[in-house]
């Protein structure tokens, strides 16, 4: 959520390599303080934060921010950070707590948000009692070749070893690698539970991006204030579930500790709170069971297909998975179908994450980029979208009314 264009054109200068690591959020302009910050938060109004509170905060769960750094003096999130570990360069001044861009802090900020800014009137995290553990990553302009999966790599694996139940990558390679996909597998057979950003070309070249697309990750796209994929969003077989990554506020880093932003990293950072919610109030649920509820109780696209490459499987609801879980399954099954089919024994080395990523789309379902990417809400009820003010010297903010929800 941070200001990250310089990542996105490092990014483009090296796209023909398609080796480098680049973050996956929108461009993020810096939110002046308002009566409240809470009032410009559309998405947890969308998503009946304050009921779901009732039931569940977070508390217990522990995720990590495979990201930027981490500030911990953000009043949003005095509390809420752990010691963790940095794998950025010695040039890169400081350690995980010194975020050198701020997108780290705004990811940390949406899952775990206290809203403590300007006296209890600050921006809040969708799971405002989870613990964060930060992972510092390098920079683009700090790495070459294949570094961007081999860093990835180690992160995940320190991760799982830190008890981090939740992983959340709001961030892509163009590449993916053995070890990328060993990683995961350890993350999984260990209990966590990993997602990352589809990434923000889809109104370009829309390239395939990992971790997201690698076997056993959660592929996350964005959709906005209508419900449907945003223009950024990238869509294909790598797109498991949905999450709100349009006009978001959170805690970051400079002067204010406020930032509104968008992208697929914000919906990432989304995706990985309701599941730290709903692990939250069944604790005893393995990460098969925890992602499984969250499948069985997802808002499907409305186009009857069990899943589309817009927006996966559909857009995360966790209030519906705290009231209604259902049954949670076997403990020890992965829920999607690609990690099953890249251990197949006809899946060559070279093909395993091609051949992933097709294995998300169901053989009765028909992928379409654009059509039927809405949610199905049967019995939630209407009412219309949020309309926000702008942001300038001072942010006016409109009159609240009620948003569709989740």
């Amino acid at each position: 959520m941070a200001a990250i264009n310089k990542w996105h054109r490092a990014a483009r200068v090296v796209a023909s390599m398609a080796v480098c690591v680049l973050l996956v959020g929108g461009a993020t302009t810096q939110a002046q303080a308002a009566d409240s910050i809470r009032d410009m938060q559309w998405h947890l109004d969308a998503m009946h934060a304050e009921d779901m509170w009732r039931t569940s905060t977070g508390e217990g769960i522990t995720v990590a921010v495979i990201d930027t750094g981490v500030d911990p003096s953000n009043v949003d999130l005095k509390g809420q950070v752990l010691d963790g570990k940095d794998l950025a360069p010695a040039k890169r001044a400081g350690d995980e707590h010194t975020d050198y861009d701020g997108h780290g802090t705004g990811m940390a900020g949406l899952i775990a948000g206290t809203g403590a800014f300007h006296g209890g009137r600050g921006a809040f995290g969708l799971a405002p009692g989870v613990k964060i553990l930060p992972v510092r990553m390098p920079a683009t302009s700090d790495i070459r070749g294949y570094a961007g999966p081999s860093y990835l790599s180690r992160a995940i694996r320190y991760a799982t070893d830190s008890g981090a139940q939740v992983i959340n990558i709001s961030m892509g390679a163009r590449i993916g690698s053995p070890q990328l996909t060993e990683a995961v597998d350890y993350a999984l057979s260990h209990g966590s539970l990993v997602f990352a950003a589809v990434g923000n070309d889809g109104g370009k070249d829309n390239p395939v991006e990992y971790p997201a697309a690698t076997p056993g990750v959660v592929g996350v796209a964005a959709v906005g204030k209508n419900l449907r994929r945003t223009e950024e969003s990238a869509f294909g077989d790598q797109v498991d579930v949905a999450a709100p990554g349009e006009d978001m506020v959170a805690a970051c880093r400079g002067e204010t500790g406020l930032c509104r932003g968008h992208g697929t990293s914000d919906a990432t950072a989304i995706a990985s709170a309701s599941a730290a919610l709903i692990w939250s109030a069944h604790p005893d649920w393995t990460n098969n069971q925890v992602l499984r509820v969250m499948l069985n109780t997802i808002g499907g696209p409305t186009d009857g297909a069990k899943r589309n490459d817009s927006i996966g499987y559909g857009i995360v609801r966790p209030r519906i998975a705290l009231k209604n879980p259902g049954d949670p399954g076997p403990a020890d099954v992965y829920p999607l179908p690609d990690l099953a089919a890249s251990a197949s024994p006809s899946a060559s080395p070279t093909s395993t994450e091609a051949a992933s990523r097709d294995a998300k789309t169901p053989a009765a379902a028909t992928a379409k980029n654009d059509d039927g990417n809405g949610l199905l809400w049967a019995g939630l009820g209407g009412g219309a979208v949020l309309v926000l003010g702008g942001v300038g010297a001072a942010v006016a903010v409109a009159r609240r009314r009620r948003p569709n929800a989740f």
